[in-house]
């Protein structure tokens, strides 16, 4: 989570995508207040990406555009297992 901060604090920035941090946020790997608070704090122009399922009320409620993705066709099904770089 500090590089994420990090990264979320850089001007050089303007993209930060935070991949499954809502799995690290159900199993209270990250503290939920502390990761809305700087999601809130970003500065203006500033788009964070947040990934993973269930996310937790208060992240959906800070969020300005929340999107559900439903599962229509995944490899996984034919036998392939996770492959580094795609799923990990």
């Amino acid at each position: 989570w500090a590089k994420a901060v990090e990264l979320i604090g850089d001007p050089s920035i303007s993209l930060v995508v935070l991949d499954e941090l809502n799995i690290a946020l159900r199993y209270d790997y990250l503290d939920l207040d502390k990761v809305v608070a700087a999601l809130k704090a970003r500065r203006e122009g500033l788009h964070v990406v947040v990934t993973g399922r269930n996310a937790k009320p208060a992240l959906v409620e800070a969020a300005d555009l929340v999107t559900e993705m439903g599962l229509t066709k995944h490899h996984f099904s034919a036998g392939v297992k996770a492959q580094q770089g795609i799923e990990f």
